[in-house]
């Protein structure tokens, strides 16, 4: 039986409990992420286990905005570009690391993703507590990603030693993540932070994504329910096959938005509604390739091939 108590909204309790060693659910205007301070090895060891997250998988380090970057990581021109037009903002930059940047932080890479968040819990949270803070989605390793604080306690339970509750999420997906290692710039992550707009504050057209998986989100797999998770590329499409399964017995829900901002704020919602409900598949219409909706498209596309 889970506890509501450790839901709060006390910012300074949360940053005692971090500064103690503990881990916490935060708010972002992303998703929630399952927060620890970077730099304590133990601390972020239990963010890996409770998620069940491979320790070669690199965690993304968050700042506040008065942190100075070039602390933890080695910017270019392109990197301070976007760092200066974009942050604090859902992008999130892979860039060399420095030496205080931590090996269980990075998975042993010489690389370090490093955002700053906007919203403003997690600014306040970040300027009080003594370290950077490591936090990935708060669930378990390759489920959905939490947008409320009751998502974060559902999924993790007394796992977690308290959850900051920021209310819902504002974005609803995971930041942008922009390999800056280089000067061919490339998404490996897309999010509300397009292509289009990295271009524009950059002058540089950015490169296709390959190489290995060296960020969150890069897995083929991801962001998946237990329910199966179909394809569709429209409505008609998806309510065609909505009447197939309905005449055989198998229960089945139809998720789609025309708007772009609403569907990225309730993609999560209505995946993880599917499991309350005990759908058995979930029919899932892919928005328009551009814009907001790659990002969608690639959550849904990562979802299904679960």
């Amino acid at each position: 039986m889970t506890d509501l108590s450790r839901i709060t909204r006390d910012v300074a309790l949360a940053s005692s409990v971090l500064d103690n060693g503990g881990i916490i659910g935060m708010p972002t205007e992303t998703v929630y992420g399952l927060a620890a301070l970077a730099r304590n090895e133990r601390a972020v060891a239990r963010v890996f286990t409770t998620k069940g997250r491979p320790t070669s998988h690199p965690l993304i380090v968050h700042l506040s905005p008065e942190e100075k970057i070039e602390q933890w990581g080695v910017f270019n021109e392109s990197a301070i570009a976007i760092a200066t037009a974009a942050w604090p903002g859902p992008i999130t930059l892979l860039v060399p690391r420095t030496s205080i940047v931590p090996d269980w932080v990075t998975g042993g890479r010489d690389t370090v993703a490093i955002r700053i968040p906007s919203h403003l819990m997690a600014i306040d949270l970040l300027s009080k507590v003594s370290d950077a803070i490591v936090a990935p989605s708060a669930n378990r390793f390759g489920h959905v990603s939490p947008t409320r604080a009751e998502h974060v306690l559902h999924d993790l339970g007394d796992d977690v030693d308290l959850i900051l509750d920021g209310g819902p999420c504002e974005i609803g997906l995971e930041s942008t993540i922009v390999d800056c290692t280089s000067e061919a710039l490339q998404i490996l992550r897309p999010g509300k932070i397009t292509a289009v707009r990295i271009a524009e504050i950059t002058g540089l057209t950015l490169a296709n994504t390959d190489g290995p998986s060296r960020a969150p989100g890069m897995m083929i797999s991801h962001y998946a329910p237990r329910a199966h998770v179909e394809l569709c590329t429209s409505l008609d499409e998806a309510r065609v096959k909505g009447t197939a399964l309905k005449e055989k017995g198998i229960a089945y829900t139809i998720i789609h938005h025309d708007d772009l901002t609403k569907y990225a704020l309730s993609v999560y919602d209505d995946l993880r509604a599917a499991d309350v409900n005990q759908v058995t598949v979930v029919l899932a219409v892919l928005p328009v390739d551009d814009g907001l909706g790659i990002a969608i498209r690639d959550r849904l596309s990562k979802a299904a091939a679960h």
